[in-house]
């Protein structure tokens, strides 16, 4: 197993969830290896790079394969792929940072940042302008543009000019549906270039890769060095075949970024350093919130299966496009923030599993394949094993003081005897004497409870709770009022059924 030598801890509190981090490295990684050297073989793919991060560093490593077939240089941290669609967060934040700063609006038409899009011809009369959420969101009304999108990588800046100058048909009306688009993206490059003044690619580097020590990062291959570089390769008539090098150009906000596992690492850290949200000093080049804030803005969400492949009990997940990411509701893992990158000569994979801090990626240098199955079935496998649990949410006070007077509820039989800390709509949907049969109902289906044990919070103002009884167990909930001082809106009390 490899680790970094230097780790992203950010803050006391993340330091201190580094014993979730050492739980990894406790459960037996034989089977995460085995699920991606499996997958490498049957995909045949030259070189592959994968890990898993927690609590900001690098606690898992492999290194499958050849970087190249000719020199045969094993695969390693320091291997540089392209991550192609990947590189779609980097723009995302770009944009998000540039609104911090008070230099653009999400909502205002893209138009007002590229005015070669002025001229647009929309699909309709009644279409209104696209903004610059809808190109964050891939609902700007533009067509799927995968096949089509990888092979602008190197387009001239000129040349990209004209094309915003002439416009493009549009698949539908801005703002009715998500629909992936490069070209969108690689407009959101421009959008960075003419209001940052500097060449997208270097304002990047300027605010984003150079503050994170990503020093071996960058969109010009021509640039980086080739004995570290992983070579794409096709798979076509049962032997690899080198795909030619894409050169640095317009679109390289959609897919072009060169990075190693040594590098991604301190990307992915920066990221699950933004949760959870707290009091200590936002120290990174982009504030925790905005962090944060990729999640949100999804639209038009859908509901699928997850693929049959990945393996576990049929799950049927929530899917929508935020900024820069795919954002899921697993049934398993819960919300996972997810993209992958496909491009001539390489595939790769991102998982965020930012109420766990914990994340998987993966690279490989071979045609579109992403390697999202083996990825997923090994985060399932750390969550089968204990190892990936959610953090833990603290107790506020309000809860607290909330729970100590479901207790005096309970001992006393009468939810009287905490009439102080009882909402005013509590005594209205449920008055006293009800209450009071309930609750003898209770006590004499279970018997005397232990309530010390303590409560599970879901937020500062709601937590379940399950209390050891004589002859039974009592499951229950609390939901606290919006008042100054914590008060009961909600209490839920039942016998656990087996």
């Amino acid at each position: 197993m490899l680790r970094l030598l230097t780790t992203l801890c950010l803050s006391l509190a993340l330091c201190g969830a580094s014993a979730r981090a050492a739980s990894i490295e406790a459960v037996t990684l034989a089977q995460v290896d085995a699920i991606f050297a499996r997958w490498a073989l049957d995909s045949h793919v030259p070189g592959m790079a994968y890990g898993v991060v927690a609590d900001g560093r690098l606690v898992h490593f492999g290194g499958l394969g050849v970087q190249d077939i000719e020199g045969r240089k094993p695969v390693d941290r320091r291997t540089l792929f392209r991550i192609a669609s990947m590189s779609k967060a980097f723009t995302a934040l770009a944009i998000l940072k540039l609104r911090d700063e008070g230099r653009l609006s999400l909502d205002r038409p893209a138009e007002t940042y590229v005015p070669e899009l002025r001229g647009w011809t929309y699909p309709t009369r009644d279409a209104r302008r696209l903004t610059v959420r809808d190109l964050l969101n891939h609902s700007a009304g533009f067509v799927d543009d995968n096949p089509w999108g990888d092979r602008q990588q190197s387009l001239p800046e000129a040349d990209f000019t004209a094309m915003l100058r002439a416009g493009v048909p549009f698949s539908r009306v801005p703002g009715s549906a998500m629909e992936y688009s490069n070209f969108g993206y690689a407009t959101l490059g421009r959008i960075v270039s003419n209001v940052s003044g500097k060449r997208y690619q270097d304002y990047i580097g300027d605010a984003l890769l150079r503050p994170l020590g990503m020093a071996s990062t960058s969109y010009d291959i021509a640039k980086s060095p080739l004995e570290r570089r992983a070579i794409g390769y096709r798979w076509e008539d049962d032997r690899w075949v080198r795909e030619p090098d894409l050169a640095d150009g317009a679109f390289g906000a959609m897919g072009g970024m060169e990075t190693s596992a040594e590098d991604y690492v301190r990307w992915i850290s920066f990221l699950l350093s933004a949760w959870p949200a707290r009091d200590d000093a936002d120290t990174g080049p982009v504030a925790r919130a905005t962090v944060r804030s990729v999640v949100e803005g999804s639209n038009f969400a859908t509901g699928t299966m997850r693929a049959a492949a990945i393996g576990g009990a049929p799950c049927r997940q929530a899917v929508a496009y935020a900024m820069g990411w795919r954002v899921i509701d697993d049934c398993d893992l819960g919300r996972v923030v997810t993209h992958t990158g496909g491009y001539p000569g390489y595939g790769s994979v991102v998982m965020l599993m930012p109420d766990k801090g914990v994340a998987l990626f993966a690279f490989a240098n071979r045609t579109y394949a992403a390697p999202y199955v083996p990825a997923f079935r090994a985060a399932l496998a750390l969550q089968s094993a204990g190892a990936i649990a959610d953090r833990v949410v603290p107790v506020s006070a309000g809860l607290s003081e909330g729970y100590a007077a479901v207790a005096r509820i309970w001992a006393a039989g009468d939810v009287l005897a905490a009439q102080d800390r009882l909402a005013m709509n509590f005594l209205l949907d449920r008055d006293a004497a009800h209450w009071k049969a309930d609750l003898a109902r209770l006590r004499t289906a279970v018997g005397a409870c232990d309530t010390s044990a303590p409560p599970t919070p879901l937020t500062a103002m709601g937590a379940r709770f399950q209390w050891t009884c004589e002859h039974g167990r009592i499951d229950g909930s609390i939901l606290l009022a919006p008042t100054p001082r914590p008060s009961i809106q909600e209490l839920k009390l039942a016998v656990a059924q087996p």
